[in-house]
């Protein structure tokens, strides 16, 4: 084993042991969550995972962002296959360990190549579309910043990295033609073949060293990916799956009872009956993530702020402060906010004197929403901003008696007259004559 080698595998247990780091804080974070039982209905939370995250069917209503993104997708997946290649090579000082496969490997590597140059194409008309073209849902203010910036950094990073993949074939290429030793001949090469040309003025012991920073900055490329995701929106990568596998099943929008409130309703009703024994405070609805579910938390991590949701708000379409995708992003900094307290405090939350209803989330945000479920629909992930909504709303109204006027209004009438409007229960008929 060389030093190359030795390099090679400090950098990738490196690599692996920081990712494993930052995603285990991520998991503490979302556990910061209260409690949620998720796990019925297995089958039916199979095939939604196998349609909505693995088919990606939410996303075809747009068909040409969903055929690039598609091929993004894939080609994420089916490549990084040929990194397992890469990581033998690099760690037993083999080239194309997998040659061997003779004709199966160079169909494969041939889709690779043919799957590469659609990635870079597509992630080309997708930096295009982000920065050139106005899509408004891409240009609203909540991207200002290190949003935009950050998904302009993945995009050029799978520009690089598809770019060093192609011309690192068309080098290899050349050397196989050239019969230097160590470069066995394998693999097709429909695309890199069409640019070997570029790189047949140099000299051998050249053409090494640039096949060689290619193959290092492909492989080290994709560790830094790999590092980088815990920081970006692009986490959605990992999530999405479990994320779906754990969606809401009941009707969407259908309000969850909460057990204080009916064990209040049922008194109301019988006088006589016991009150249940508990010893836990109640509290009604949510201030803070900690009074969110895991579930509502890692809505927020897995959100990929594309803005589905945002466009197909009508609050948001007709000027009002709410955006769907703002609530999960805001739900997510105050996340990461509480982590840092805790990572500062020595696994221990300090009162910061903020919370996420107010500091983050206004009430005028809150109280824009109709309920109408528009943005759980068109999210490609399954995520439900709504919930978090209805929960920060009942704290509004339940724990700080701070409702709209017009809502008081309401709570009034049907106190007093078992209805919504200003009239008594005896004159609710009139409306027939």
């Amino acid at each position: 084993m060389g030093l190359q080698n030795i390099i090679f595998i400090l950098i990738l247990a490196s690599g692996i042991a920081f990712f494993t780091w930052n995603a285990r804080k991520i998991r503490r974070n979302i556990m910061l969550g209260r409690p949620l039982n998720r796990s019925d209905r297995k089958g039916e939370r199979w095939m939604i995972m196998l349609k909505v995250a693995l088919g990606q069917t939410k996303m075809a209503v747009r068909p040409i962002p969903f055929f690039l993104h598609l091929l993004v997708y894939v080609g994420f997946i089916l490549i990084n296959v040929e990194v397992l290649e890469i990581v033998l090579d690099g760690i037993f000082g083999t080239h194309r360990l997998f040659g061997f496969l003779g004709g199966f490997y160079n169909f494969i590597i041939g889709f690779f190549e043919l799957l590469a140059f659609a990635v870079l194409v597509s992630v080309i008309i997708f930096l295009a579309r982000r920065n050139l073209v106005y899509v408004k849902r891409l240009w609203q203010k909540e991207l200002n910043g290190w949003p935009k910036t950050d998904a302009n950094i993945i995009l050029v990073v799978e520009v690089l990295l598809m770019g060093a993949f192609l011309t690192m074939n068309a080098a290899d290429q050349v050397l196989q033609m050239r019969g230097v030793e160590h470069y066995v001949k394998a693999g097709s090469f429909p695309v890199s073949g069409l640019i070997t040309s570029w790189f047949e003025g140099l000299s051998t012991n050249g053409l090494i060293i640039y096949e060689r920073s290619a193959w290092w900055f492909h492989i080290i490329g994709i560790i830094a990916f790999l590092n980088y995701l815990p920081y970006s929106k692009h986490f959605h990568i990992v999530l999405a799956f479990p994320n779906v596998w754990y969606s809401n099943l009941e009707p969407n929008g259908e309000i969850n009872n909460m057990q204080a409130v009916t064990n209040e309703v049922k008194l109301m009703l019988d006088p006589s009956a016991t009150p249940p024994e508990t010893t836990e405070a109640v509290k009604f609805g949510a201030k803070d993530i900690q009074d969110l579910t895991w579930k509502n938390l890692l809505d927020a991590y897995t959100c990929t702020e594309c803005g589905r949701c945002t466009a197909e708000c009508p609050a948001n379409i007709t000027g009002k402060k709410l955006s769907p995708r703002a609530i999960m992003m805001k739900t997510r900094d105050r996340v990461e906010e509480v982590g840092k307290n805790i990572d500062a405090n020595k696994g221990v939350f300090v009162d910061d004197g903020k919370s996420l209803l107010h500091d983050y989330i206004t009430p005028e945000e809150l109280w824009a929403c109709t309920t109408c479920n528009a943005c759980v629909e068109a999210c490609p992930v399954n995520i439900d901003p709504l919930a978090i909504i209805v929960d920060l709303r009942r704290q509004l109204v339940m724990e700080e008696s701070a409702p709209p006027a017009a809502l008081n209004v309401m709570f009034t009438n049907i106190e007093n007259n078992g209805a919504p409007w200003q009239f008594s229960q005896n004159d609710r008929l009139n409306w027939k004559e």
